[in-house]
């Protein structure tokens, strides 16, 4: 139907016929002339309709949005009429022949507008999809996969699809349940993750897997998380942590140049899990922001404030400081909305110390005294103009709060001292206590200990795992580990997990008889599609990659679903629907 793409017209066209395809971008009357903003995938090219055409009268009932086939001359643009913001901008086309292929409704909001609700785009997913910006950041999705695709291919790995009606696996979320019509009563779930099935193949001899594949996970969202996503899911045999971390950051450090032209460097940094937390309060650290949290429990022991004596003294708990550079110019009301923030993560307060011209400020020095003050200041390194911030509570709420406090400080003031900041996190515990003192696995109940058995029965609550994360800007965006391959050792971490053998056989016999049968050592990682596209386009919110995502509520607006069924096939599926009662 065309012999060019819009927005792949130049000078080398000038005098040539062409035939486009597209749709009417814009559309201005100028004083009998009609000038089209011609919109296809690759661009947008000016089309002049003059009023001596033939189809001019048809030309004064387009709007925008209309589909078209426009057949015309390319010609030269006058000097001062160039556009040097298009890629077409030194030609237009002088258009013979008009045929509206379709008309267009006059639309729900217009198309690429910034202050379109985002409520408003999901319902119209497909209007929305058409501007430039959300073209271009599906673009750069299937270059990313493409990417992947090719490295994967390149290092040997064979793409094996796994099943989507699977049996319900611990992996940290809900199952997203499918009643089976075939077997009354019971029911398959959607994967999680394709972790069991990757390790089978593995322990069938394939040695290399890689997939890219949906996944769900029936959970509360937010910004950087959808029921259901797409990840790059990697398994390789007979190779240790390190060699499959530089591999995947071959890959990465690839990609990024391939995709946006970033070089993230020759060699990530790593850190352990243990330090991330102490220094930033996370395990996702943002190495981009200049800011360290400082342990000042030794300091806070034998002071008179008990806010801060109390958890210096506790195991469980920690003080500890945070220097902003800088900082002395935030305002009491600043400061007040930055203690509203902390209390989200459980902080009852945000004490803070001003280093202003005329000494240090703050209503708790009277509290700490002269001397303790002073030696605050010179273990954070303040100076004048800076404002130290502090926690003390519960290590785990201090993290919490003083770790996230870190990077809304470095959005609001712009403390960013680089673009991109790769980093892995290494060295994560085996397990975490819960309040009644039993366990749960940090990342899955194969991740394999960096211990043997024996040792890890007596030190389960200190042990460490043989797991790595790969962060960049503050993001987790892959995860992995080296697996549990012997039978033994995952009987032993299932029971430390309170999984009976009983119920391990039930929910885990097919694994653990496989375990028997000769399986090698394995291990992988699994990359998030979403999220890293998200980083990669510095978009504010996963669904802005994603073409067709679902609400905070786990809604499609697009389509309304989820959505009620008729009684029938309930009735075949032997579901039988309770609602709670209401308030």
């Amino acid at each position: 139907m065309r012999t060019h793409y819009c927005g792949e017209l130049n000078k080398d066209n000038i005098n040539q016929t062409t035939e486009i395809c597209g749709w009417v971008n814009r559309r201005r009357d100028h004083g009998g002339v009609i000038f089209l903003d011609m919109r296809d995938k690759r661009g947008i090219v000016q089309v002049v309709i003059n009023p001596d055409n033939s189809d001019f009268a048809l030309a004064e009932t387009i709007r925008n949005e209309f589909v078209l086939k426009i057949t015309g001359n390319v010609i030269a643009r006058d000097d001062s009429l160039i556009n040097p913001k298009l890629a077409t901008g030194e030609i237009e086309i002088v258009a013979q022949t008009i045929e509206i292929l379709n008309a267009s409704k006059p639309t729900p909001f217009q198309i690429g507008a910034s202050d379109t609700s985002e409520e408003v785009r999901l319902k119209y997913r497909y209007l929305d999809l058409r501007s430039n910006e959300m073209q271009n950041r599906l673009r750069l999705r299937s270059k990313v996969t493409h990417y992947m695709r090719e490295f994967m291919d390149k290092n040997d790995f064979l793409d094996i699809e796994t099943p989507f009606l699977t049996k319900a696996t611990p992996e940290g979320a809900r199952d997203y349940l499918v009643p089976s019509r075939t077997h009354p009563g019971e029911f398959f779930a959607l994967p999680q993750s394709p972790q069991l099935f990757k390790q089978l193949l593995m322990m069938s001899g394939f040695e290399r897997y890689y997939q890219i594949v949906k996944c769900f996970r029936d959970e509360d969202l937010r910004a950087d998380r959808q029921p259901e996503f797409t990840q790059l899911d990697v398994e390789t045999s007979f190779m240790n942590e390190d060699e499959i971390m530089q591999m995947m950051e071959e890959m990465t450090r690839g990609m990024f140049k391939s995709a946006i032209n970033v070089n993230l460097g020759d060699k990530f940094p790593s850190i352990t899990y243990a330090n991330a937390m102490s220094l930033y309060g996370v395990d996702r650290p943002d190495m981009r922001i200049p800011m360290q949290m400082v342990d000042i429990n030794e300091l806070m022991q034998g002071v008179d404030f008990k806010v801060f004596s109390g958890p210096a003294s506790a195991d469980d708990s920690r003080v500890a400081a945070l220097k902003v550079t800088g900082g002395a110019s935030i305002s009491r009301k600043n400061i007040d909305k930055y203690t509203k923030y902390v209390s989200i993560y459980g902080a009852k307060g945000l004490a803070y110390i001003k280093l202003n011209e005329d000494g240090p400020a703050s209503p708790i020095l009277k509290f700490l005294g002269d001397e303790v003050t002073a030696k605050v200041i010179e273990m954070t390194d303040a100076k004048t103009g800076d404002i130290i911030f502090f926690g003390a509570d519960k290590t785990k709420i201090v993290n919490e709060a003083l770790g996230n406090l870190r990077e809304q400080l470095a959005k609001d003031l712009d403390l960013f001292d680089k673009e991109w900041a790769p980093i892995w996190v290494v060295d994560f515990p085996m397990f975490e206590a819960n309040d009644d003192g039993s366990l749960n696995a940090i990342h899955h109940p194969f991740t394999a200990p960096n211990v043997d058995a024996e040792t890890l029965e007596q030190t389960a609550s200190t042990a460490l795992s043989r797991a790595y994360d790969l962060v960049i800007n503050g993001s987790e965006v892959g995860g992995g580990s080296i697996r549990i391959h012997q039978v033994e050792m995952q009987q032993r971490v299932l029971r430390l997990l309170g999984i009976s053998d009983e119920e391990a056989q039930d929910k885990f016999g097919f694994l653990l008889n496989a375990l028997e049968y000769g399986c090698p050592p394995h291990g992988g990682m699994a990359f998030g599609l979403d999220r890293l596209v998200m980083i990669m386009t510095n978009s504010d919110s996963i669904r802005d990659v994603i073409a067709f995502p679902k609400t905070q509520t786990a809604a499609c607006l697009l389509t309304d679903a989820p959505a009620s069924v008729p009684r029938k096939l309930l009735r075949e599926l032997s579901v039988q629907v309770s609602l709670p009662e209401k308030d």
